[in-house]
C-alpha cells in the first residue's frame, strides 16, 4: 500500500478518535454519510462531462475519502477492512477477466485476447451469474429483480430493470414499437390530465419517462447522463440569456415570453 493511502487511512482514524477526533466525524454512520456518497460520485461526473481534469482529480479524491470513511466504521465495528474490500475487487476482477488472466494470477497474462467487445461483456454477465448462484436465495424467495437497489436514481434503475427483463425475453425486437408505447402512454396521460386526477396523472407520466428510458436503452443511450447534458445545455443557453437581459439594463422578470424566446434563439445561433 503506498504511503499516501497509509497516511489518508491514519488521517480517517484521529477523526474518528473517541476522544480526540471531530465530534462530527465520530457520530457519522453508513447510513448518514451515504448521500454524501452520492453526491461526491455526482461531482466526479460532472468534473468529467466538463473535461474539468484539474477538479477531477481533486473530486475523485473526495470519492475515496468516502470509502475510506465506510471502511474506518466497519472496521470498529470488526466487520471488515479497507484491505478486505481491495482484497475483494481484485479477486472479483481477476475471476471476471480470464481471458486476460486465465489461471486467476494477477501475476501471469495469458496470450492476447481475441475476443469482441460483445463477447467480453456476455462473458462477464455469465461469470457474474454464475457468482450469484451461491450467494441468492431461491426463486421462490427472490425477485428477479431483487438485486437492482431500488435507491438508485430512478432513470438508471429504469434501465437496469428493463435490462435485466429483456434476459429472460420480455423485451421489444426493436425500437418501433416503443416508439407505439410512448405515444400511447402520452394518450394516458392527456386523459389523466383531462380528469384532473393528480395521482392518476403522477402514475401516468411514471410511465411515459419509463418508456422513455427504455427507448433510450434500445438507442444504446444512458438516459440519466443524456438528461445531464440537456441541462448543462440549458444552463448555458439561460447564462447567456441574463447576460444578454443585463446587457439592456433590465431583469429577467422585465421580459416577456416572447423577449426571452428571442434571446433564446440567438443563444442557439450561437451555438451554446
Amino acid at each position: 500500500m503506498s504511503d499516501a493511502l497509509k497516511t489518508l487511512q491514519h488521517l480517517m482514524v484521529c477523526l474518528r478518535d473517541p476522544e480526540m477526533g471531530c465530534n462530527w466525524d465520530k457520530k457519522q454512520t453508513y447510513k448518514s454519510i451515504a448521500a454524501y456518497t452520492l453526491e461526491e460520485a455526482y461531482e466526479v461526473i460532472d468534473a468529467i462531462e466538463r473535461e474539468d481534469f484539474e477538479h477531477l482529480e481533486e473530486e475523485l479524491g473526495d470519492l475515496l475519502f468516502q470509502v475510506i470513511f465506510y471502511a474506518q466504521i466497519a472496521q470498529e465495528e470488526q466487520r471488515f477492512t479497507f484491505d478486505d474490500i481491495a482484497i475483494g475487487i481484485t479477486e472479483k476482477m481477476l475471476r471476471r477477466h480470464p481471458h486476460v488472466f486465465p489461471d486467476g494470477d494477477i501475476t501471469r497474462f495469458g496470450e492476447p485476447s481475441s475476443l469482441s467487445e460483445n463477447e467480453i461483456t456476455e462473458q462477464w454477465q455469465r461469470i457474474k451469474a454464475k457468482e450469484k448462484e451461491n450467494t441468492v436465495k431461491s426463486s421462490s424467495e427472490n425477485s428477479f429483480l431483487d438485486e437492482i437497489p431500488t435507491s438508485m436514481p430512478a432513470l438508471m434503475q429504469a434501465v437496469k430493470i428493463q435490462k435485466k427483463a429483456a434476459k429472460v425475453g420480455f423485451d421489444w425486437p426493436d425500437v418501433s414499437p416503443v416508439f407505439a408505447k410512448i405515444r400511447e402512454e402520452l394518450d394516458e396521460l392527456e386523459e389523466a390530465i383531462k380528469e384532473q386526477s393528480q395521482p392518476h396523472v403522477e402514475e401516468e407520466m411514471g410511465d411515459v419517462l419509463f418508456t422513455m428510458s427504455n427507448l433510450a436503452r434500445h438507442l444504446d443511450v444512458a438516459p440519466d447522463v443524456a438528461l445531464n447534458k440537456t441541462n448543462i445545455k440549458f444552463r448555458r443557453r439561460f447564462g447567456r440569456i441574463e447576460t444578454l437581459v443585463l446587457a439592456q439594463n433590465k431583469k429577467l422578470t422585465d421580459c416577456s415570453l416572447v423577449e426571452l424566446d428571442r434571446y433564446w434563439e440567438q443563444a442557439k445561433r450561437e451555438g451554446l
